[in-house]
């Protein structure tokens, strides 16, 4: 998202460049407000700020009769600069934010997930013995980029997989094509001996 910039800062900006690139020198006037608010099309007053601005950084002098006259290309220079710095900084601002939102966002339903699937846990653990125990799978296992209808986890074990945890993610009561990947942790139930017959099953190396 960009600033918008007001016209009037826009003007002092370009007539600071405009003294830089030499159109202008130390000591030449600029023409007055009522031409200058031709050329840039737009009111005497905005051209009355543009100037304040100007004038204010030391790139201009204004005199009672209402000359404007330059002071220091130089000025000019760091005036520019300082313009740049402060849109650098408001953009970083902007992306910080924008960031911020959406690390909240995940933050959100990750934290949902993970209550989910320790709600769906305890639930479980008091179907004894069908309690929910979690198995990583190896990166040389024969259900790697298998879906879970190929692998036929339950017609091999008699268990079931009622969650996937992928790194930060959490795939709660995944359907028969979740695809499972190297270093997945399963969560599945089944009888006692469910730890022991799953991991011998699922981390079969690949023939």
């Amino acid at each position: 998202m960009k600033k918008t910039v007001a016209s009037y800062q826009s003007i002092a900006l370009d007539i600071a460049k405009r003294i830089v690139n030499a159109e202008f020198f130390a000591g030449d006037k600029i023409s007055g407000r009522t031409i200058l608010a031709s050329q840039y099309n737009v009111s005497p007053e905005t051209i009355r700020k543009a100037i304040a601005i100007l004038k204010e950084a030391n790139v201009v002098a204004v005199s009672q009769g209402k000359e404007i006259v330059v002071l220091s290309p130089q000025q000019s220079y760091h005036f520019i600069e300082h313009h740049k710095e402060m849109v650098s900084a408001y953009s970083l601002k902007q992306e910080l934010e924008i960031l911020l939102e959406k690390k909240e966002e995940t933050d959100k339903q990750f934290h949902k997930n993970v209550t989910q699937i320790m709600r769906y846990s305890d639930r479980l653990k008091n179907l004894t013995p069908y309690n929910p125990v979690e198995i990583q799978i190896i990166d040389d296992s024969m259900a790697v980029g298998k879906s879970l209808a190929d692998i036929r986890l339950w017609h091999n074990t008699g268990a079931t997989i009622i969650a996937i945890r992928r790194k930060t993610e959490i795939i709660v009561s995944p359907g028969p094509n979740a695809v499972l990947q190297a270093k997945d942790r399963i969560v599945v139930v089944g009888p006692n001996n469910v730890l022991h017959k799953v991991t011998d099953f699922i981390n079969k190396q690949k023939e």
